[in-house]
């Protein structure tokens, strides 16, 4: 009888996690067509009224300005944690500078000239 209980339960919590897998999936699956759907209907009056269909997108997804993020907020951190004033001073012109390197004010060899964009 202990044998029988024990292979019960294992085949009903088996069955349990196949019908939650099943279940996520289906929720995942019915997302993945209200968002399909969701863009077929916006590209068909895209159509109707004449104006160009446009593919969904997230927008500019840079990762290098996530890092860039993690380095500023970490070195604000360490310069307020020094005391140092010269660390922190350091700390805001690298906030304003917005990615002009350090350093590039002691460069000497180059000549100035205009850039003309296109």
């Amino acid at each position: 009888m202990n044998d029988f209980a024990a292979t019960a339960t294992r085949w009903s919590v088996r069955i349990m996690l196949m019908l939650v897998g099943l279940v996520f999936f289906l929720c995942l699956m019915a997302v993945a067509c209200l968002i399909a759907l969701a863009w077929g209907v916006r590209a068909l009056w895209a159509r109707l009224t004449g104006q160009p269909v446009v593919p969904m997108s997230m927008g500019a997804l840079s990762p290098f300005a996530g890092w860039q993020t993690v380095y500023r907020s970490g070195a604000e951190w360490m310069a307020q944690s020094s005391g140092n004033a010269e660390a922190k001073k350091d700390g805001r012109e690298a906030r304003g500078r917005r990615g002009v390197l350090p350093g590039a004010g002691d460069v000497t060899d180059v000549q100035p000239r205009e850039v003309h964009e296109s």
